[in-house]
């Protein structure tokens, strides 16, 4: 054998690259027994609903984000095999009980999006919420009752922008897994910290002219990219 065909030693980039692999092979698993349609969609449309005429209409619009609870020990302990059959039935569930004007998405990992447009109010939504969290009923290999956690917010009155109502749902759902899952958080009231000497002064002459080009305020903004900043690393 010459050196052409020595086999090269396998490095820390193949063995992300394998990971990736596995990973949207898991993803597409799953999608393809669920046919749900993906975060990118959700997206989407959230965002050309929130730049439609739903508000003067006098239309209700809710998102809630959906995660399955310490899914991760199911992976490691079981297998993918019984990871996807957990969050296939899951998927299934939560399409089955949704009520009218509602539809369902997958957007990543072990966490489900709910897009409410309609005539309920926000008190029917956190109360359908609680009720479908309540009757979940799919269990883990070992017949554990697995349970859900929800972060819901209102559009209009959380917030206008996708990203921003978004991030909303998204804080609601983080304060109840770090407060022990299982449970339904409605969006909240955020108190911001001024701004301080963590920027300089071009940023923020920046930052002003970007939320005046935008129209939002610059709290929004800055909210925004240390949500991106908190993604990138995975927090």
């Amino acid at each position: 054998m010459n050196k052409s065909e020595e086999k090269r030693p396998i490095t820390v980039e193949d063995h992300k690259e394998v990971a990736r692999k596995h990973a949207e092979r898991k993803v597409s698993a799953v999608n393809d027994a669920l046919q749900f349609p993906t975060g990118d969609a959700f997206e989407e449309e959230l965002n050309a609903i929130l730049n439609s005429d739903v508000e003067a209409n006098g239309e209700i619009v809710v998102i809630a984000l959906i995660d399955c609870d310490k899914f991760d020990h199911i992976n490691k302990d079981f297998g993918v095999s019984e990871g996807d059959r957990v969050l296939i039935e899951a998927g299934k569930y939560i399409r089955d009980n949704l009520p009218e004007g509602a539809k369902v998405y997958r957007i990543g990992g072990d966490e489900f999006a709910v897009l409410f447009r309609g005539i309920m109010e926000r008190e029917e939504i956190f109360l359908y919420l609680n009720d479908l969290k309540n009757h979940y009923a799919v269990q883990t290999p070992d017949g554990q009752r697995q349970t859900i956690t929800v972060g819901m917010a209102t559009a209009f009155e959380d917030a206008s922008r996708c990203v921003e109502l978004i991030r909303k749902a998204d804080g609601a759902l983080f304060r109840a897994k770090v407060s022990g899952g299982n449970k339904v958080s409605m969006a909240k009231e955020e108190k911001m910290v001024p701004k301080t000497s963590h920027f300089t002064q071009d940023q923020l002459q920046r930052l002003a002219k970007l939320a005046k080009r935008e129209g939002v305020g610059e709290a929004i903004l800055l909210r925004e990219g240390l949500d991106l900043l908190l993604k990138k690393y995975d927090i």
